[in-house]
């Protein structure tokens, strides 16, 4: 894992090379949806070893058929993944092969084509979910609209420990949700140049969402 230079502060781009292999294939507008939807979950699954990195662990004994083993283990962190509809259900499968233990909410947010600010349209969390360490979903980090009024809902729920997960960032997005949530830990596989006249990044890989679900 590699931290991104001063000017972003708090981003970390994960280069490790599985990753990076896969997010060029997800770049490729040949890359049909089938294909799409597997990198994606899979992708998810490999930046979830970097993002959980800092979990805390206990020593236990474990009895081997051999003897006694000296081990470490997670120290009952308690974990909430929460897409941002639609497309941040395509990382759900691939976090929970890793940690199945976490409870999973949603947040329904879609981007006013003329304003270009986020709608909500749906929010549903686990009932516990203040006492979770929450990991935020979202394959784009575009204009950041979304990701910070994603953040705004969570926080309403006083939750402290919240990282955001993204394939790909522009700079406009990171600016945007650091700007009002400087704490929060961003996380992508590839940070991009900027955004286009309709708020897309570029190069990026597309609207990840239609991609995902062969929607136009």
């Amino acid at each position: 894992m590699s931290e991104v230079n001063q000017k972003f502060d708090g981003v970390f781009v994960l280069d490790h090379p599985l990753i990076q292999h896969k997010l060029a294939l997800l770049r490729d507008k040949n890359t049909n949806t089938k294909e799409f939807r597997e990198l994606l979950s899979e992708v998810a699954m490999l930046m979830a070893y970097e993002v959980t990195r800092d979990l805390p662990l206990r020593p236990v004994d474990v009895e081997t058929p051999i003897g006694t083993a000296h081990c470490q283990m997670i120290e009952g962190k308690k974990l909430a993944l929460v897409p941002i509809l639609r497309a941040g259900l395509g990382m759900v499968d691939g976090m929970t092969n890793l940690i199945p233990m976490a409870k999973i909410g949603h947040i329904g947010l879609y981007r006013d084509p003329k304003t270009l600010e986020p709608v909500e349209y749906y929010c549903k969390l686990p009932d516990d979910i203040e006492n979770r360490d929450v990991i935020l979903l979202d394959p784009m980090l575009a204009t950041g609209g979304s990701a910070a009024a994603a953040v705004s809902f969570l926080k309403k729920r006083k939750i402290e420990h919240i990282k955001f997960v993204c394939l790909v960032a522009a700079p406009e997005g990171i600016t945007r949700l650091h700007e009002d949530y400087p704490e929060i830990p961003i996380y992508c596989a590839g940070l991009d140049g900027g955004l286009n006249d309709h708020a897309y990044i570029v190069p990026g890989l597309g609207d990840a969402g239609d991609r995902l679900f062969g929607t136009k």
